[in-house]
């Protein structure tokens, strides 16, 4: 008897260990199952007991989650393609822990799902909604510079809320979705649409015949791909602009103008290689010409800045401290800066101080103009082209000086008749000097010299129709038509002797030329 005793004591312990053994292996886990629109679903066996779950990003992050109904919602916006971890821990009732142990805990790794746009390149049929297709079904979508919206249900295929017709046969618009409505919304991403043509087309930004300012960038997108219509060839521009064709995807090009840019009050020209339909335009012909236009630099700031340079007899104070850039150089030529101008001598001539007039193309800014081009060697023309202004806002930012002082020439008609030069805020030559007679007098005003030579020949006609051709004569300087400050031999000075020029003594003609350049104001006054 005292051996089947010692026997059934040793058995049980075994058989009720081998039992537990075989009940925790065997006992139902948990796991996760269809989330629905939620991140993960749990899915606990029968008697499972309470569950908690955690949730931390890849670098250990804690996600804020709820757990409803076994499904698990963050409670804060996830990005999209995340790899996240959930833990699960379940806590078995009391007879169950006995046997297989108090709790179990499991660990999942997810990856947030991610929602793409499956073609950027649309063509909807004429009079239908222009839709966006996605490679999984969105739960959240956001459309141009729309919020974000939360559609009723989840779908693959979105109305942007446009038909194509109209001004809307083709447009872009960004596009950016998310599947999940926890979900950050992904990277916008920019859909173009071309309702279908027999003509290729080309999308245009800014809008041709536009404004546009010095540097902005010219997009074209087209209905097939770059290679396919031009091949490589490329489109030309005109005026000829620093920068370069860019090719941003398949079907655009963008110019990225640099430096100056077009340049102000430029008329900004492209030829297609191959004629294109002007897409949203009511144009029906295809056509390879786009233009636009740079607006003109303002001629207040023109003067402030030829002020500011030098070139006036006026200066220029702005009101605030200047921080010169090229874009805020840009800027102001079109919206000038408030400030004042100021007379730089104290003894400026009455004569001259009549002309000046802010704002305006006055015969002082003219003149002003055509010394700047003398200087830099540009066509001299008196007027503000693109040419002036590039050059001008260059010498700006540089901070590049007239290199001379400022002249200015008046001539009384009266008798005596003399020449006055005036120079830097004083009078340093003053002469007797001959203008026209009555048959042939020098006309009252004022104008800028635009022809400075040491010597040429001087011919025309004489009141009784007799020609004259006179070589040699030294020290021209050409300020309205014919008529000339020049060194000329006569027996006197200070009466009516010529054909319409200011004639001076030789001695006196030599000290002035020197300080009569392009662009030096002579007045004529009686």
């Amino acid at each position: 008897m005292k051996r089947t005793v010692v026997a059934v004591a040793i058995v049980v312990p075994v058989v009720v260990a081998g039992a537990a053994t075989a009940a925790l292996t065997a006992w139902p886990a948990a796991r996760l199952g269809d989330p629905g629109d939620g991140l993960a679903r749990v899915i606990l066996p029968g008697f499972a007991g309470t569950v908690s779950v955690e949730v931390s990003t890849s670098d250990g992050a804690r996600v804020p989650v709820t757990l409803r109904s076994g499904t698990i919602w963050p409670a804060r916006r996830l990005p999209q393609g995340r790899r996240v971890s959930v833990q699960v821990r379940v806590r078995r009732p009391g007879w169950a822990g006995w046997l297989v142990g108090r709790s179990d805990v499991r660990t999942f790794t997810i990856v947030t799902p991610s929602a793409h746009v499956a073609g950027r390149w649309l063509a909807p049929p004429q009079d239908r909604p222009v839709t966006v297709r996605f490679d999984r079904r969105v739960s959240v979508v956001s459309l141009g510079d729309g919020p974000r919206r939360q559609l009723a249900l989840p779908r693959k295929i979105v109305p942007v809320g446009l038909v194509a017709h109209g001004s809307h046969t083709s447009g872009t618009i960004q596009v950016a979705a998310a599947a999940r409505p926890w979900e950050r919304l992904g990277a916008p991403v920019r859909v173009t649409w071309f309702v279908a043509r027999p003509h290729p087309q080309v999308l245009v930004a800014p809008r041709a015949d536009a404004a546009i300012t010095p540097r902005t960038w010219l997009t074209l997108t087209f209905s097939r791909p770059v290679s396919d219509a031009f091949g490589r060839l490329r489109p030309k521009l005109s005026p000829a602009t620093p920068g370069r064709w860019v090719l941003r995807d398949a079907h655009t090009l963008v110019f990225r103008p640099r430096g100056f840019g077009y340049g102000l009050g430029s008329v900004v020209r492209v030829t297609l290689p191959q004629p294109a339909l002007l897409a949203g335009e009511s144009r029906t012909k295809p056509t390879r010409f786009l233009r636009w236009r740079v607006p003109a630099g303002s001629m207040l700031r023109l003067q402030q800045l030829l002020a500011q340079l030098g070139y006036l007899p006026v200066g220029w104070h702005e009101a605030s401290d200047p921080a010169p850039s090229l874009s805020e150089e840009l800027a102001a030529a079109v919206s000038p800066p408030s400030g004042i101008f100021a007379w730089r001598y104290p003894h400026t001539p009455a004569e001259l101080r009549a002309l000046w007039q802010p704002g305006r193309l006055d015969e002082i800014t003219r003149a002003a103009i055509m010394s700047f081009e003398e200087t830099h060697d540009l066509p001299v023309d008196g007027l503000p082209g693109p040419l002036i202004w590039r050059a001008l806002l260059a010498d700006a930012l540089a901070g590049r000086r007239h290199p001379g002082g400022y002249s200015y020439v008046f001539v009384h008609t009266s008798i005596p008749q003399t020449l006055n030069l005036w120079h830097d805020g004083r009078v340093i030559v003053r002469s007797p000097g001959n203008t026209g007679i009555p048959a042939a007098p020098t006309a009252l005003g004022t104008w800028p010299v635009f022809e400075h030579i040491p010597v040429g020949t001087m011919s025309g006609t004489n009141p009784d129709g007799t020609h004259y051709n006179d070589p040699g004569i030294q020290y021209i300087s050409y300020f309205h038509g014919g008529d000339a400050i020049h060194a000329f031999n006569r027996a006197s000075f200070g009466t009516p002797q010529s054909l319409g020029c200011v004639e001076l003594p030789l001695s006196a003609a030599a000290v002035v030329w020197p300080y009569t350049p392009i662009g030096t104001l002579v007045t004529i006054e009686s």
